[in-house]
């Protein structure tokens, strides 16, 4: 299976942003990435816009997207209402989400671990498309700190059915750990976040145990609302840079990944985490 690199930008990485762009911008962002080569983009969450007001609208953001072939369209679903809004729409994937501890998944969709679970199950069940699971702070949680990798097993075992991504994330794991899970898992993706500068070994690691999709942040936008300090995507382009020169094929334009986050840059009028797209690619 060849790689398979999502950029999660549009969804993850805008919602972190304090300016709400319009729908029309976010369309042009999620076309923007296709047309540099992306294989995925998670182009919309659907959730309510008091709780996120940079995901509202996400109707008139699908409406925006210019279907590419070769690139599959995902968006964030977290509960049925999101799901039946989610099935209007037409994407090609959906992203469901829970967290690995308890109180992670209260903080963040006020549910116990069991009940989200169940939720997500029933979110699956529904969708008629190919799914991803995504398992939040798979490494580390910022409420109950280590978490048992035994549980983070039992969750990808529960979702094998689907896609699983393990994500670290608050950025705390290691690449020996992140290498660990994966393969013990199974995990076909890893979701991972810079904070500690370990984003891009862990990466690496991940795909030497054997997953086949990374996640990525044109410009290292995001991090998680829900989660203190959480800072940090990998950037996009930093990490195409990393995997081409280490002989990993993405198939991703990367001056045009550059170009996008130098336009990103003049939307939010400051710099972005990722550091390519000012120090340039080499040589």
């Amino acid at each position: 299976m060849p790689l398979v690199l999502c950029d999660v930008g549009p969804r993850d990485g805008l919602q972190n942003e304090s300016e709400v762009l319009e729908p029309g911008v976010r369309a042009e962002l999620v076309n923007r990435l296709a047309a540099a080569g992306l294989r995925r983009v998670e182009a919309v969450s659907f959730v309510r816009p008091d709780r996120v007001p940079q995901m509202a609208g996400a109707e008139e953001v699908v409406e925006g997207i210019e279907r590419r072939n070769g690139t599959e369209y995902s968006g964030l679903v977290l509960n049925e209402q999101g799901a039946e809004r989610f099935a209007a729409t037409g994407l090609d994937r959906v992203n469901a989400t829970l967290g690995a501890t308890e109180e992670f998944n209260r903080r963040n969709g006020n549910a116990s671990l069991a009940e989200a679970t169940d939720r997500v199950a029933r979110i699956l069940s529904a969708a008629g498309v190919p799914a991803t699971v995504t398992i939040s702070v798979a490494f580390g949680c910022p409420f109950e700190g280590r978490v048992d990798p035994g549980r983070v097993r039992e969750l990808a075992s529960r979702f094998a059915a689907a896609e699983v991504v393990l994500a670290d994330t608050i950025g705390v794991a290691v690449p020996s750990e992140v290498g660990e899970l994966i393969a013990s898992t199974g995990a076909a993706g890893f979701h991972g976040h810079n904070t500690r500068n370990t984003g891009y070994t862990n990466a690496l690691a991940a795909l030497e145990a054997g997953a086949r999709l990374l996640d990525a942040s044109v410009g290292g936008l995001g991090g998680c609302p829900y989660a203190p300090r959480a800072s940090g995507n990998i950037a996009t382009e930093d990490l195409v840079y990393l995997l081409e020169r280490e002989g990993i094929e993405t198939g991703v334009d990367l001056d045009a990944l550059i170009g996008i986050s130098q336009w990103l840059e003049g939307i939010f009028g400051h710099a972005l985490e990722g550091q390519l797209y000012r120090a340039g690619t080499w040589p």
